[in-house]
């Protein structure tokens, strides 16, 4: 992917073809845990293994069933209230520390700002109900992209196919001229059985370079 002071050249797919649309996960590519210290911590206080709190948070049924807007955050929290008997106070507690790690990058999303009006640009997420309102009022990234595909709003998940032909649509671009880039392979592999164009993120250069 050429660059001339950080703004992209035209992008050729492998096929030759143009691409004319770029698509980016955003927890794990656009924001990542930085510092796991506040996850950590209470792991420690509730007698937990590291990972099993976000697991509990991420991929319990409840989270799950979120995932697709057939539950809400306050659903998911409440479980893990209950799960491990906190009260309202330590629940907000864990809930601050949880998040307190997570850092925007910010050299990522300059370089996705950068693709526009090139390219057509879009955040395609697996979150919770009211992850729009987190992308446009926390990160203001309603400047940067066309548009977002989520997950609790199309009440399809990746790696369903559906969720990228929804995507493909929204954009207006068939699958060969798009680029989607997640740091899950299984979310890399079904955009590629589409015929999209994947890239597993590993880190901010290798993700830009590719």
């Amino acid at each position: 992917m050429g660059q001339n002071g950080g703004v992209p050249g035209a992008i050729i797919g492998a096929d030759g073809m143009s691409i004319r649309a770029v698509i980016f996960d955003f927890g794990g590519v656009l924001v990542r845990t930085e510092d796991a210290g506040g996850r950590r911590k209470w792991e420690r206080q509730l007698g937990l293994s590291p990972g099993e709190l976000e697991w509990q948070v991420f991929a319990s049924e409840v989270a799950q069933r979120s995932m697709i807007g057939q539950a809400t955050q306050r659903d998911v929290w409440s479980d893990i209230a209950t799960r491990y008997g906190l009260d309202d106070k330590a629940l907000q507690q864990m809930r601050r520390d949880f998040w307190s790690g997570d850092r925007l990058d910010e050299r990522l999303v300059q370089f996705l700002r950068g693709l526009r009006p090139r390219y057509k640009t879009a955040i395609l997420s697996n979150a919770w109900p009211g992850a729009r309102r987190m992308f446009t009022e926390h990160f203001q990234l309603h400047e940067v992209v066309d548009a977002f595909i989520i997950s609790s709003e199309e009440g399809v998940a990746k790696p369903d196919p559906r969720i990228y032909q929804i995507a493909l649509q929204r954009l207006d671009v068939q699958p060969h001229e798009a680029i989607f880039v997640d740091d899950f392979p299984e979310n890399v592999a079904g955009a590629q059985q589409l015929g999209i164009i994947a890239v597993l993120f590993r880190d901010t250069d290798q993700a830009i370079a590719e």
